[in-house]
């Protein structure tokens, strides 16, 4: 069962997308926090850093091909295998970043996943980018975490979003995002 609950739109204050997930909680957790592979529910990007996950580490979002970043952050929060925040910035946007924070409960026979955003900016392209991508991202994953794919209908969609790769902003280059420069956002 997948349930999301957000604020009004419009208010960008917060948005929690919740899941169940049939695995136990380190399962879960070791998914979500995979660096230099390819990771389906975040839309097929990698996620790079300066070594490991940690508090004050820049991390990014890039391509497989790592021509592109399309989200840019800091660790803010790591406490394994419970929680994880960083602050999140589109890199194709000029809006402020925001927060988003993964929380991992154990429930019985499983895990409670959630995804929440905070302090999205009201209005922006951002808050629609979020809105879209929130229940993708939790619905892709838990097929992830108990299949070890995303469905089939996710795999076309990250298809079809892979043949769009060509058109992706000059603004999201990789060059564009360093990691000295992602630290100071």
């Amino acid at each position: 069962m997948t349930e999301a609950t957000a604020t009004a739109p419009g208010t960008g204050d917060k948005a929690i997308y919740k899941v169940f997930i049939a695995a136990p909680v380190e399962t879960v957790w070791n998914e979500l926090v995979k660096t230099d592979e390819v990771l389906p529910f975040f839309f097929g990007a990698v996620c790079r850093t300066t070594g490991e996950l940690t508090v004050g580490k820049p991390m990014a979002m890039e391509t497989p091909n790592g021509k592109h970043r399309s989200v840019v952050g800091k660790v803010i929060e790591f406490d394994p295998p419970r929680r994880y925040a960083h602050t999140f910035k589109f890199t194709a946007y000029d809006d402020p970043p925001c927060t988003v924070t993964y929380e991992l409960e154990p429930v019985e026979g499983g895990t409670e996943f959630s995804l929440i955003t905070t302090n999205v900016p009201a209005g922006t392209q951002t808050e629609k980018g979020m809105a879209q991508g929130g229940q993708f991202i939790v619905d892709t994953f838990k097929s992830v975490v108990e299949t070890g794919r995303p469905s089939l209908g996710k795999r076309f969609l990250l298809g079809v979003m892979g043949l769009a790769a060509p058109f992706t902003p000059k603004a999201c280059l990789s060059e564009n995002w360093p990691f000295d420069r992602i630290e100071k956002l």
